[in-house]
């Protein structure tokens, strides 16, 4: 049955999470560009040190606490009352932004590192929480709603944070805009968080284990031994390495591939931002509420076709360039531009159709009092994916292969998706 998805937005089992989740990931984008931003352009020439080489550092700090507290993650929020774990959860952010204000007062690089790392493990937290409590306040034909409305709102979420935090960090006073910004979006989350209704725990007597190390094999272990949960897990993994893969390099095919300015990277991201968003509100109507997987693996198709053609349109190399950075509006008055444009928003919107699907399967085939520990498997299969993506791209620049040729590669590599999410039909 088709529910209109923007009537949850009306309902109280919903919206409190949806503003809770969208502020969350507003304000980590926030902080880590304007971070990252400061970096590059201050910090590390204080310290002597490379800026590239930290900005990968910081990469990788925030990743790291995903694979090191997940399963921790995972073990509290099926054991205790999932709202009021999201309440703790943005309490300490609130404390850890509050924090942040110190670092950018005190302009040190090291200490807000360990913020950075202090908000990972935020994340990692708070990961399992958001989506094993759907299916709790959501009857089953709404969880494709949900999570597509989560899903949507998470990536424009993501592109405005980045935005605002690298747009306002180098402005006249831009450390205490920054200041500002993040700790009132984290009082504003934590606020939408008081509104979300309690579940009651799902494990009421599950004993944690801290030893993350055997907790995090255990629980892949075990997800391995359920190929109805894993394959959609590794599936919607293989999402994340090739959105992170996509995200990643649009600044560098703006640039140097495409010839483009500031504008012009601006306006792909935003263009790969809505096309996922696209996406995952038209599951719904694709599905009809329905949780299947049929139209996954014609996401994975769509993702490798797209990325073929935007190869072709791209690879002969900035040629709309004709003296000076290519702007927004000579890239749209051109055929090969707006060619290049609907491909970039085509494979987002083919991913938003792939993945809000599996993330729904992954929800409702988990058995309930072992949720959110699947979900935290997830999270950890996420993160190795995206490293993988970082590496693997990095050697492939440093043997000279262009951003468009990485695409390729990507585009081939994904067409072995349309055939794994077949299997996980």
């Amino acid at each position: 049955m088709i529910h209109s998805q923007f009537a949850l937005l009306g309902t109280r089992r919903f919206l409190p999470l949806f503003l809770t989740q969208s502020l969350g990931a507003f304000n980590d984008n926030v902080f880590k560009n304007a971070l990252v931003i400061l970096i590059t352009f201050e910090l590390a020439s204080g310290l002597g040190a490379d800026p590239a080489l930290m900005v990968t550092a910081a990469a990788g700090i925030f990743i790291l606490p995903f694979f090191l507290f997940s399963a921790t993650a995972g073990q509290l929020a099926d054991r205790y009352d999932k709202a009021s774990m999201i309440r703790l959860v943005k309490l300490i952010e609130v404390a850890l932004m509050l924090g942040a204000t110190v670092g950018f007062h005190l302009q040190s690089a090291g200490y807000l590192l360990a913020i950075l790392f202090l908000m990972g493990a935020q994340s990692a937290f708070f990961g399992p929480l958001k989506y094993a409590i759907l299916p709790d306040h959501l009857a089953r034909d709404e969880l494709i709603s949900g999570n597509g409305l989560i899903q949507a709102a998470t990536f424009l979420a993501i592109l405005l944070g980045t935005l605002i935090g690298g747009i306002f960090i180098l402005a006249d006073g831009g450390t205490g805009i920054i200041s500002i910004a993040v700790v009132t979006l984290a009082i504003a989350g934590w606020l939408a968080s008081r509104a979300i209704p309690a579940t009651g725990s799902a494990a009421p007597g599950l004993k944690v284990r801290l030893n993350f190390l055997a907790e995090t094999w255990s629980m892949v272990a075990r997800g391995a031994r359920r190929p109805e949960i894993f394959r959609p897990t590794l599936a919607v993994s293989w999402f994340w390495l090739v959105g992170a893969t996509f995200l990643a390099q649009v600044p560098t095919f703006g640039k140097v591939s495409l010839g483009g300015d500031e504008g012009l990277v601006t306006l792909l991201l935003l263009l790969f931002s809505l096309g996922i968003g696209t996406g995952s509100l038209l599951c719904n109507r694709l599905l009809g509420g329905e949780i299947h997987l049929t139209y996954v693996p014609f996401g994975a198709l769509g993702i490798s076709l797209f990325a073929l053609e935007l190869y072709f349109a791209s690879s002969g190399g900035p040629s709309l360039q004709t003296g000076g950075a290519v702007g927004t509006t000579q890239f749209l008055s051109s055929w090969s531009g707006c060619r290049i444009a609907l491909d970039v928003f085509l494979i987002a919107v083919s991913g938003g159709i792939y993945i809000v699907p599996l993330n729904a399967v992954i929800q409702s085939r988990s058995e309930q009092t072992h949720r959110a520990r699947n979900i935290a498997t997830v999270n950890i299969l996420n993160a190795l994916f995206m490293v993988i993506s970082a590496v693997v791209s990095a050697l492939l620049l440093a043997l000279n292969f262009t951003v468009p040729e990485l695409f390729l590669i990507l585009a081939l590599f994904n067409l072995g998706a349309i055939l794994f999410a077949a299997r996980a039909l």
